[in-house]
């Protein structure tokens, strides 16, 4: 049987979307149709933009994190290589301004300002592996490019939660031969050993909670993941230290309304002047991910949480119940279908100011917006020529960010009725 899939906008009903362009697989920016309006070439899967034209991002091949205007001319960057312990730009930062890097009433992107970015730098063991490790750190930086502020992950190990037998799992992963044949991950058979592999870093902002006198969620504390531990948490800005988390261990009864969370991406506060705001919103990729005991599935202990489906997630930080979900069953497709929507790996979800999701599912390269009763009302599938594979994130602007463009014409597309598609030659 031969299998079509189209690419481009396959869904759209502008009277129910929060309409404007799309910031996609690196810097290519699309319009409602699918149609692509910008692309700065041999950027970064991580791209963003900021108002007026430019986008933040690093060149490929690159670990330095720059700024280029309209035309691809950098006009900022910060050189983490000038540091005498090596920085590596990595997967997510925040220009001054916003908290978060999308649209939120009021709270735009500046052009120069300061940028909170996450990094590594490569430091010894710590005792938890037998070589060197990445220490993921988060550096603010001024508009000239200097680390005015620092948080170092190795000097939070305790904090992060990992148990005795998740400890021997590291240490016993970064000693394995190169041929062992068990589940295991080649990212750790490197040196340094990626142990958290964190993938978001973003300010708490402006929220209610904070409003009502809870310290921990002060706007300039900083929320972060690390996928491979399955932690989130919130940091704070004058201590270092966390001040809320979530994970590793899921059994605790705060967790019962959400249950385990696997390989999460950009675990963010919604901003302020959002529906939602305030609580958190995570891509619960599913997968594997975690460390603890050796079971069947997992000979070592490495990747001992496993799920085959994704969901995304708004969990009230402060009762700990769980808000809205995204996930195959809420979307009426049932139990039995969870693959009807599963990244592992990469993806994002963004808070639309009238109350829709925009969610990227990176690793199947399908950018969609759902109403918050899951109506689905816009689907882009991205090209292969477009995305090396899959797409990191994906970001809804406002039109007016892009003065350079013209608004487009916005005209429904209705999906194609392929009960009765046939293609010649092709056994059904």
């Amino acid at each position: 049987m031969i299998s079509v899939y189209p690419t481009g906008t396959t869904i759209y009903d502008p009277d129910k979307c929060w309409n404007g362009f799309t910031i996609l697989a690196g810097a290519n920016v699309v319009d409602m149709h699918g149609e692509l309006q910008k692309c700065w070439k041999n950027i970064s899967p991580h791209g963003r933009i900021l108002p007026g034209g430019h986008v933040l991002g690093a060149k490929q091949g690159s670990k330095t994190l720059a700024q280029f205007d309209w035309d691809g001319n950098t006009v900022w960057s910060f050189n983490g290589s000038e540091y005498e312990e090596e920085l590596y730009a990595h997967h997510d930062f925040q220009r001054e301004g916003s908290p978060v890097g999308y649209y939120a009433p009021g709270m735009e992107p500046q052009q120069q300002g300061r940028t909170l970015i996450l990094c590594s730098a490569a430091v010894d063991g710590y005792g938890l592996v037998a070589q060197r490790l990445w220490d993921d750190r988060i550096v603010e930086v001024d508009k000239d490019g200097a680390i005015t502020w620092q948080w170092c992950s190795v000097n939070h190990i305790d904090d992060i939660g990992l148990d005795e037998s998740a400890r021997n799992t590291l240490h016993r992963a970064s000693t394995l031969p190169k041929d062992y044949d068990g589940l295991h991950s080649p990212m750790h058979e490197k040196d340094p050993y990626d142990w958290l592999h964190s993938n978001s870093a973003s300010y708490v902002g402006p929220n209610q909670w904070y409003d009502q006198g809870d310290e921990r969620f002060h706007p300039d504390n900083i929320i972060w993941d690390s996928r491979d531990t399955n932690v989130i948490a919130v940091i704070s800005r004058e201590t270092g230290e966390f001040t809320w988390k979530t994970g590793p261990d899921y059994t605790r009864p705060e967790c019962r309304s959400f249950g385990q969370i696997i390989g999460q991406h950009h675990a963010h506060v919604i901003p302020r002047g959002l529906p939602g705001e305030g609580n958190i919103l995570i891509f619960d990729n599913g997968g594997m991910a975690g460390y603890g005991s050796p079971n069947p599935g997992s000979p070592i202990g490495e990747y001992n949480a496993v799920r085959p489906y994704s969901r995304v997630l708004e969990i009230n930080p402060i009762t700990m119940e769980l808000e809205w979900e995204y996930s195959a069953r809420t979307a009426g497709v049932g139990y039995h279908h969870h693959y009807f929507f599963y990244s592992p790996f990469v993806s994002s979800a963004q808070r639309l100011p009238n109350g829709n999701t925009l969610i990227c599912e990176g690793d199947s390269l399908r950018v969609f917006e759902v109403t918050s009763d899951h109506e689905l009302v816009w689907e882009y599938v991205i090209p292969p020529t477009m995305a090396r594979g899959w797409s990191y994130r994906a970001y809804r602007l406002p039109y007016e960010w892009l003065p350079q463009l013209e608004r487009p014409q916005e005209t429904a597309v209705n999906p194609d009725d392929v009960s009765s598609s046939r293609i010649t030659r092709a056994s059904v």
